[in-house]
């Protein structure tokens, strides 16, 4: 790369970064905003993920306001928390009832208040500010979003909900008083204008040269187009180019990038596109961050030159190790959590394949939006059941199961009024969380693997389990609760739930797999062992660039067997991807 890339030469006022976890939506998003203000502009750099690492890359501890960082003039930070958002709108609803209402009257609008979807709503509500009435003394506000699945639902609401307030004088019950949401209408219909507008709205589609990242990309593409965000750029990131053609590992990391660059889907290879090389050090700090979108003569006068190469690694133990010691247990509950693009699908599908050649009947399931597991596993075996937890069906079933419930007491015009009422944005979270719980009390009696969504949707999930736990908790107080099992109990008792959370031998994923762990203790759940996946010192490699990468992952397993990780399973960089049943019984292969 020898001069900016495009991206940040066309950038309008609002620049949003998407894609597929782990391609280094982050890394883009702030190198961009640094050089940004590098040249004088004054500039937001927003993280809408709940498990944002802005914090390590720039070395400055995150707030809901925005905070000036450090060696770097003009630019500001801010990360929109959930908890920290959904605190702050029950505050403002709550502020906005009359003066006259009872405490009866609060207690029911706070008990409203307490469920996942006003957690979402009050989300989105700072984010359609920023494309709204917020912000307006900054001249670009760049967004680092969460992964590809959660983005969609993110920018698909300010047109459900400009949609559902549209002549309805209700609104939606689990939001509190009508009144408190349908005063963001204007905002929400601001928003909506801001992201269709071509001349003040970019998106940046980040991916790697990979064929899944590329697909999601382009799936992606069409949704935003969908939603009226017709002003995309695609940015190719780490792309790597050997410089030792001995290296058989590099060789071969090379080809398959080559090859997914020439099967690019079409609609990908009309958007103007930018290709950002791999680098040989790990993007934190500020040093690094300009260095990322620097020709390479200005790498290395930044001093950020290739290190020295690491030596071997001792050998771990890998997934089929794993396999055995989950086979030991007649029944459980396998949840496979982490950052997005870490490879979480393919560790859940190889270990429910290994549990299935340990003679267990399995089913894989997933609650990620984006779904791979079928084009992970590219077959069928007998012993396994695949599906997903479709969000969609899943909130069709549910406002099914509510109407047939309740239409038998309610006249045609209360009928109309319940539909409507379960038409809302929200009652998709609360049709999520009651599939899952239903799918977490399947390994009462089988093996339920279950491939999670990205870190951020994951910990909103685990909120909903939280809400629930508490909400039965009250309900049977004083009356004995013995009977009673949540789904929060059955995550929280370790001989039902095993935890295994995925990670690449980097400083950022690392970081966000310890801080994941931090948040599952505090809730009470254990994580049972940690995945070391894409290990290129476990595959072994001496090329210049990839070497000099190796002295960071031996620092980051370092750092787990330090005491970070309880148990630890290692996956090498593979030369021949882990997709299809046979590759993915390799890694779990019993002999």
């Amino acid at each position: 790369m020898n001069q900016a890339p495009s991206f940040l030469n066309h950038a309008t006022r609002h620049v949003l970064f998407t894609g597929k976890g782990g391609v280094g939506k982050t890394s883009l998003a702030t190198a961009t905003a640094l050089a940004l203000a590098d040249s004088g502009q004054r500039v937001l750099l927003v993280s809408t993920d709940a498990a944002s690492n802005l914090d390590e890359m720039l070395g400055i501890e995150l707030h809901n306001t925005p905070t000036a960082v450090p060696g770097a003039p003009g630019l500001s930070v801010l990360n929109i928390d959930p908890d920290n958002a959904a605190q702050a709108y029950r505050q403002r609803v709550i502020a906005q009832m009359d003066a006259g209402a009872s405490p009866a009257e609060l207690a029911t609008v706070r008990e409203q208040l307490s469920g996942a979807c006003t957690t979402e709503i009050a989300s989105f509500d700072e984010f359609a500010a920023l494309f709204s009435d917020g912000a307006q003394h900054f001249d670009h506000i760049v967004f680092d979003t969460a992964p590809t699945g959660h983005t969609l639902r993110l920018l698909s609401l300010p047109k459900a909900w400009s949609g559902f307030l549209s002549g309805n004088d209700r609104g939606a019950s689990c939001l509190g008083p009508h009144s408190g949401l349908k005063m963001q209408e204007a905002r929400f219909k601001a928003a909506l204008e801001a992201l269709s507008d071509p001349a003040r709205t970019t998106v940046v589609l980040v991916t790697r040269a990979d064929k899944g990242a590329m697909a999601e990309a382009a799936r992606t593409s069409d949704e935003l187009r969908e939603l009226g965000l017709n002003n995309q750029r695609l940015a190719i990131n780490g792309v790597f180019h050997a410089s030792d053609h001995t290296d058989l590992v590099a060789n071969a990391i090379e080809a398959l990038e080559q090859q997914a660059l020439a099967d690019m889907p079409t609609s990908l290879r009309a958007l103007p596109q930018d290709q950002v090389p791999l680098r040989a050090f790990d993007t934190v700090g500020l040093p690094a961050l300009r260095a990322l979108l620097s020709p390479a003569d200005a790498i290395i006068n930044a001093g950020m030159a290739v290190a020295e190469p690491a030596q071997p690694a001792e050998p771990l133990q890998g997934l089929d190790a794993l396999a055995d010691k989950l086979a030991a247990s007649p029944h459980g509950l396998i949840m496979v959590m982490g950052k997005g693009g870490v490879g979480k699908t393919t560790v859940a599908a190889a270990l429910a394949l290994g549990l299935v050649q340990r003679g267990k009947s399995v089913h894989l399931s997933t609650t990620d939006p984006a779904a791979h597991l079928t084009g992970t596993l590219a077959g069928e075996v007998a012993g396994l059941r695949v599906d997903r937890i479709d969000p969609k069906v899943e909130t069709q079933r549910y406002i099914d199961r509510i109407m047939a419930a309740k239409s038998p007491k309610l006249d045609a015009q209360e009928q109309a009024l319940l539909l409507e009422d379960l038409q809302s944005p929200c009652t998709e979270e609360v049709a999520v969380f009651h599939a899952f719980s239903r799918t977490v009390s399947e390994a009462r009696s089988a093996f339920v693997v279950l491939d999670t969504a990205p870190t951020g949707h994951s910990l909103l999930l685990m909120d909903a389990t939280g809400a629930y736990h508490r909400q039965m908790t009250r309900e049977f107080e004083g009356r004995g609760t013995s009977h009673v099992i949540t789904p929060l109990m059955r995550l929280q008792d370790a001989a039902y739930t095993k935890i295994i959370l995925v990670t690449l031998p980097e400083a950022t994923p690392v970081s966000q797999a310890s801080a994941l762990q931090d948040d599952l203790r505090r809730a009470g759940i254990e994580p049972h062992a940690w995945v070391l996946n894409k290990s290129v010192l476990a595959a072994g490699t001496h090329d210049p660039l990839l070497a000099a990468r190796l002295a960071g992952e031996r620092r980051q397993m370092e750092r787990m067997s330090a005491g970070l990780a309880k148990r630890i399973f290692t996956v090498p960089w593979l030369i021949c991807p882990p997709i299809g049943l046979v590759e993915l019984s390799k890694l779990v292969h019993k002999p």
